[in-house]
């Protein structure tokens, strides 16, 4: 799967190969994988194999670590990933929670802080606790990590080539590809506001920004097994989904993409902070708010029917702080309005409140092994 991220540039995965060669060594896991095994599944040549793996190791990303007995001839040497010889910062900016958490190169998280913030005091104190909290989810850098001074950005050669670089995940509409949020549903003053480049600049080191609901689908589509299209629907403080199709995931020229609180489904409806009425949104945290949680889940099942219908997607995935309050519930009430309909889509639940905070730390991670 290839992203379209941009902004992540790390001198020491120069190639397209190399990127290969990684990421077999992290699939492969504490297993490991011989250089043989790298050639025959990349089709690179031996020569260039050793080359890569080489440098890998010159560079920390990579170490021999035993010998796997062979069918004939010497055994063959195992390499294996080096997973804290790089992190990532996936930060989720919610509307009113600030999720920062720290990931080596293996995803694994060593770092979770969570903390209240109000998305509507402004881009000024807003991106102040985000600075804040990567800082001190950085600090979680073993030595020479990368502890980001007090001041602002870093000072050059101040030690942090450690941490990657900072995934951002927040409510959209948003430009992902100029790091920039639109009129965010209920929040238009963060329209145009240059998120990216700001926190770049102050943290001194790459910054990805995406919306929410597409971080999260990144994220799941990169677990082993995941289905090859899906849609992860994601109902907390807002509602919008991310969709992966054919593996990939599906963003849109303007990463608009996956609004799916914001259809219409009641023409006469109740007005949105959208501009609309009658949206699958408005309704579906009304009917949570008045504590018809299966009323809820119906109204999230006709989205995800419409999604089903769409795009023939393989799997519906539900999610975010609402959908966890009550899993059941709303599994099995948008399972039943997809059976009555006839789509025989499957629906699950995704237990893992992080998973957008997860998914921004692979905004980080995807380019560097290819993905």
């Amino acid at each position: 799967m290839k992203t379209d991220l941009g902004g992540v540039n790390v001198p020491a995965l120069r190639s397209h190969n190399a990127a290969l060669v990684l990421d077999l060594l992290r699939t492969a896991g504490e297993a490991g994988i011989s250089r043989l095994e790298l050639a025959e599944r990349t089709g690179l040549t031996p020569q260039a194999v050793s080359k890569i793996t080489g440098r890998l190791r010159a560079e920390g990303l990579a170490i021999e670590a035993g010998h796997r007995a062979s069918t004939g001839g010497k055994p063959r040497t195992v390499l294996r990933l080096v997973p804290s010889a790089g992190y990532a910062v996936g930060v989720h900016l919610d509307r009113d929670e600030l999720t920062t958490l720290l990931t080596d190169l293996a995803g694994t998280v060593v770092a979770l802080r969570r903390r209240a913030l109000d998305l509507g005091a402004g881009a000024g104190p807003v991106l102040d606790a985000v600075v804040e909290e990567v800082r001190e989810a950085a600090t979680g850098v073993p030595s020479p990590g990368a502890v980001l001074p007090a001041g602002g950005a870093a000072a050059p050669g101040a030690g942090t080539a450690s941490v990657l670089g900072v995934g951002v995940a927040m409510p959209g509409p948003l430009d992902h590809r100029a790091g920039v949020p639109g009129r965010v549903t209920g929040f238009p003053e963060w329209a145009g506001h240059p998120v990216r480049e700001e926190l770049a600049a102050r943290l001194g080191l790459p910054v990805v920004l995406d919306k929410d609901t597409n971080a999260a689908a990144l994220g799941l589509a990169l677990r082993p097994a995941a289905p090859g299209s899906f849609a992860y629907v994601h109902l907390g403080t807002g509602l919008g989904a991310g969709l992966v199709l054919g593996g990939a995931p599906l963003r849109g020229d303007r990463t608009g993409a996956g609004e799916l609180g914001h259809q219409t489904v009641q023409l006469d409806g109740p007005p949105c902070d959208c501009g609309g009425r009658g949206c699958l949104e408005v309704l579906c945290l009304a009917a949570v708010a008045r504590g018809d949680v299966g009323g809820a889940a119906r109204v999230l099942g006709a989205g995800a029917a419409n999604l089903v219908r769409l795009l023939d997607i393989d799997e519906v995935l539900l999610g975010g702080r609402v959908v966890l309050g009550a899993p059941e519930v709303f599994a099995e009430g948008v399972r039943e309005v997809l059976a009555g309909l006839g789509l025989a889509a499957p629906v699950g639940v995704v237990a893992e409140p992080e998973v957008v905070a997860e998914g921004a730390a692979r905004l980080i991670l995807a380019p560097i092994f290819g993905q």
